[in-house]
């Protein structure tokens, strides 16, 4: 069913978001870059552009390089993401020839169907490709239109994760050959993080049901009886639109829907405050519930909740991302509490990559607070008591996979704050 066939169900106002208002200011305006800035930002480019050489010379047109062996891998459905996730980086470092070969490349993606045996992630593929065409689209003055009609065929296609009008969440993974959806339960990070991309894809489509879709599942969800208030459950079956379990987390399977509650809210104007207000909820009984603070080194975490709602002490680098979060929505809501704590989780999960040999953080992590060390797995071995003695936390998965949340809520909180500290961790 394409998007076209969709009658729209839901009512979207574009009028000014009274709430929030228009004239907020997020970033410090005494803002000042480091003596060493232009270096840094040299050694990055340079590093841009040696890994994209390898990747080029090996595995060009494919998703992935593996640089061990040389050899290319396809995990994002043959499409060629490494390209089209660098086209918005390539824009913004200078590279112009890089940039239209990777627009040219772009404008001739088969869409119609995977290119590997695969299903297709509806999360992963709005966020990958959609939002890297997307992207690519407006950095690039908004001239390459065919980038604008290579999503729209990739979001008709995705479009068949919704079966009917009835539907409010999209089902998580797709077949393109047959446009039919794998039925399973999904997540609410799976289910709610799709309307930044889709209703930029109405903006210049000017098609509503892209928005009407995912702004309707992200409603839903944020309209559900929540086991905490503004807390979402993580689990949700979209055959019945309702919650799988109870347990809460702002880490994986969760933590994009509450990053897209306030970002949506700010990017759509909208004069529906329920996407702020909820996202404002799930602060405040964070703050009340979920809050720990470790015995060593009063390092402050958001905890998660298992279905009886007891608090596990473990974190993520997933939800390292809360750090930015907090800041951007306390700022666009006036509420210098909450870019406060923004920053002091932000200085929790920045511990994380300065406590190990490596410099980087881990995957996943665990702690103690004054009400025990409860993580629903198992208790501390000799080794992580010990390394939490030092560091106030101990390292549950030691895996790092390119994640940017650490890095990237140190960069809000340069912006926000000015403090050149944040600009230094990131670079150094």
């Amino acid at each position: 069913m394409l998007v076209s066939q969709f009658i729209p169900f839901v009512t979207v106002l574009a009028l000014p978001y009274t709430c929030l208002g228009d004239l907020i200011r997020v970033q410090n305006p005494d803002l000042q870059l480091p003596g060493d800035a232009l270096v840094h930002r040299e050694a990055v480019k340079e590093i841009f552009l040696k890994s994209y050489a390898a990747y080029h010379a090996a595995a060009f047109g494919h998703d992935d390089l593996d640089p061990v062996s040389n050899t290319s891998s396809d995990g994002r459905n043959g499409w060629g993401a490494s390209i089209v996730d660098a086209m918005s980086t390539m824009k913004i470092m200078g590279l112009d020839d890089l940039f239209a070969e990777a627009v040219d490349f772009a404008g001739k993606i088969d869409f119609s169907r995977s290119q590997t045996a695969d299903t297709v992630s509806v999360f992963e593929t709005t966020i990958r490709y959609l939002g890297g065409l997307l992207s690519a689209f407006e950095l690039g003055g908004k001239n390459d239109t065919l980038l604008v009609q290579k999503a729209a065929e990739l979001a008709n296609k995705m479009a068949f994760a919704w079966r009917d009008k009835t539907q409010l969440i999209p089902f998580g993974f797709l077949d393109f050959t047959a446009n039919t959806p794998t039925i399973a339960t999904s997540n609410i990070a799976e289910a709610g993080s799709l309307v930044l991309e889709w209703s930029t894809m109405t903006k210049y489509s000017g098609n509503a049901t892209y928005t009407q879709l995912t702004e309707g599942a992200l409603k839903h969800i944020a309209t559900l009886p929540a086991p905490l208030p503004g807390l979402a459950a993580q689990g949700i079956d979209p055959s019945s639109g309702e919650f799988v379990g109870s347990s809460i987390t702002w880490g994986g399977g969760s933590d994009s829907y509450f990053e897209y509650l306030i970002k949506h809210a700010r990017l759509s104007n909208t004069d529906d405050n329920v996407f702020a207000d909820t996202w404002a909820t799930a602060v405040d009984s964070t703050i009340k519930i979920l809050f720990r603070t470790s015995t060593v080194g009063d390092h402050l975490y958001t905890g998660d909740t298992d279905s009886s709602k007891r608090v596990r002490h473990v974190g993520s680098h997933l939800a390292c991302f809360t750090g930015g979060n907090w800041m951007l929505g306390g700022k666009m809501l006036r509420n210098d509490t909450i870019v406060n704590y923004g920053l002091a989780l932000n200085d929790a999960c920045w511990n994380t990559y300065a406590s190990t040999a490596t410099g980087i953080g881990p995957e996943a992590f665990a702690y103690i607070s004054s009400d025990g060390n409860f993580t629903g797995g198992s208790a501390p071995t000799p080794a992580q008591q010990a390394f939490y003695s030092l560091h106030g936390f101990y390292i549950t998965s030691s895996v790092y996979i390119l994640r940017p949340e650490v890095l990237e809520s140190n960069f809000y909180a340069w912006r926000v704050t000015g403090d050149q500290k944040y600009q230094h961790r990131t670079a150094h």
